[in-house]
């Protein structure tokens, strides 16, 4: 049977376009439909606006926190709409960049609404179009909070929070994960009073419990509000904004804000994607796969990589599940993602950056757990920048040295954690990071203190 494409992705995410890419250069014919803007959530409403605005609370921080220290003296006056406004065009210059790939690598794109209607066959419009290998990468979108629909003005996702018209002058943020304190830090360095709820005993609960206690201390220290296992209760839109209903281990309360941002997770994109006759399972609104073969479904010659498959609901993560999805169909690899190695991220001030097993559950898997610190206090770089906030904390193995976990907060740790993947993925041990040689002065100098520290050889603590 003759095909209109050899492979067609549905959607333009991080997973969707790398995918499309990927299956063009491995030969195949390939299109990707889009609804809306390529590069999906991730690029146009997600990690990289969201970054530019999180650069710029830094900027406002460093001036205002540590200008003294570095001899300048004024007081700064800072535009909220220019700052929305220079993360619209950094994800612009990107959107344009994938439009562009598209067309050094020969993908076909549509926009447009798709939907699996068979297997083998794509319904865009009025239009069908066929294929051997379907790929959907439609992502995810917020969750919302029973009893409190997003409306896009009191209450919000993060995506409705990147293009406020003005800045409001209090928020409250339900859920402590990294998109509701990467906001928190953002708009309460900017002056807005913010304060977070979180259901759970402390915030970023995935994290470990070192962390997460630095976090929330230093996060206090600059001015945020945080409530952990409180309870959201009634939501109720006022004159003003909004009146949230709280139970806390203190007794209820009754707080105000302007805006109400909800940010409690997300649901896979699968309505209207997938004909109900197809058969393909859902689970908790995700499409379930099978990762050891390609990522397919139960239907022959579909597939689904990304946020739409479910956790860890992760850019990087879905671009590595599209690679080696493509790969599988064509015939190239049979890799596999390693989720025991996936790095997580969080873009606060300071960042917290971690990979592999926390302590508490090396312990509890039964190794024989070393742990290795180094406080970037003691780091000259560190001082060198006055961001001598938070440390490294390395997990191992004592009986071999195997590396089981790093978990880092400060400055840098998002560019940090790099190392330890890569270390964890060639199987390095700990003694590998102590006598790899690293440049000095530099903030990656802590990982190989730590690791020294853990087998008591660091020269500097």
């Amino acid at each position: 049977m003759a095909h209109d494409y050899d492979l067609i992705v549905i959607g333009g995410g991080p997973a969707g376009y790398a995918a499309a890419i990927r299956g063009a250069q491995l030969g195949k014919k390939t299109l990707c439909i889009e609804k809306d803007r390529l590069g999906g959530i991730c690029l146009n409403w997600g990690c990289i606006p969201t970054k530019a605005l999180l650069t710029n609370a830094h900027l406002v921080e460093l001036v205002e926190d540590h200008g003294a220290a570095f001899g300048y003296s004024g007081t700064p006056k800072w535009d909220f709409g220019k700052m929305i406004e220079r993360s619209r065009e950094v994800a612009g210059k990107l959107n344009k960049g994938i439009e562009g790939l598209f067309r050094k690598y020969k993908v076909a794109h549509r926009a447009g609404q798709a939907r699996v209607v068979a297997p083998g066959t794509v319904e865009v419009g009025s239009e069908r179009l066929t294929a051997p290998a379907i790929i959907v990468a439609t992502g995810a979108r917020p969750r919302s909070l029973p009893g409190a629909e997003f409306d896009g003005e009191k209450i919000i996702s993060y995506k409705e929070a990147m293009v406020l018209k003005r800045q409001p002058r209090s928020m409250i943020i339900v859920g402590a994960g990294p998109i509701g304190l990467e906001f928190g830090y953002f708009y309460g360095s900017i002056g807005t009073k913010v304060t977070v709820i979180e259901m759970l005993e402390r915030v970023l609960p995935g994290e470990d419990a070192e962390v997460s206690a630095a976090l929330e201390k230093s996060l206090t220290k600059r001015g945020l509000e945080i409530l952990t296992s409180s309870k959201t209760g009634k939501v109720t839109k006022t004159a003003g904004g909004v009146r949230v209903e709280v139970e806390t281990p203190k007794g209820p309360q009754s707080l105000e804000a302007e805006v109400l941002l909800v940010a409690i997770g997300v649901v896979g994109n699968v309505e209207d994607v997938l004909d109900p006759k197809l058969g393909v399972e859902l689970v908790k609104n995700h499409i379930k796969v099978d990762p050891e073969k390609g990522y397919r479904t139960k239907v022959e010659g579909l597939y689904a990589v990304g946020d739409v498959i479910g956790p860890p609901w992760l850019a990087h993560v879905a671009h590595h599940e599209a690679l080696c999805c493509v790969e599988w169909i064509a015939g190239h690899a049979r890799r596999t993602v390693d989720y025991g190695n996936i790095p997580g991220c969080t873009y606060t001030n300071p960042g917290v950056a971690s990979v592999g097993l926390t302590e508490q559950a090396a312990r509890e898997k039964g190794y024989k757990v070393k742990v290795g610190r180094f406080p970037f206090l003691a780091s000259g770089r560190a001082l060198a920048a006055d961001e001598t906030e938070g440390f490294v904390k390395l997990v191992y193995d004592e009986t071999h040295g195997e590396i089981l976990g790093a978990h880092l907060i400060g400055a840098q740790a998002t560019e940090l954690i790099a190392e330890i993947v890569m270390a964890r993925k060639l199987e390095a041990t700990i003694d590998d990071l102590i006598h790899a040689m690293h440049p000095h002065p530099t903030y990656s100098e802590a990982i190989m203190e730590a690791a020294g520290q853990g087998q008591g050889e660091s020269v500097h603590i």
